[in-house]
């Protein structure tokens, strides 16, 4: 990538990623709670997964308003 973009852009591809993070984690979380009692397997990998895309919500919420979150370290 060798596309130069100013501080306005780069805060708005955050917000996207953000919002689609958030998107799938809600989607991860409903799937496992569907899934808990005909296929509990993939229960536990919807389960991992959203565990990872909150720790991305996280990170990213923590880079567009910086220090408003309690669990940020």
């Amino acid at each position: 990538m060798t596309d130069v973009v100013d501080s306005d852009e780069l805060l708005r591809r955050i917000q996207r990623a953000r919002a689609c993070a958030r998107e799938e984690l809600k989607d991860l979380r409903t799937r496992s709670e569907d899934l808990v009692r005909t296929d509990p397997d993939a229960a536990r990998d919807a389960y991992v997964r959203g565990l990872a895309y909150e720790a991305v919500v996280d990170v990213l919420d923590e880079i567009v308003t910086p220090g408003r979150h309690p669990d940020a370290l």
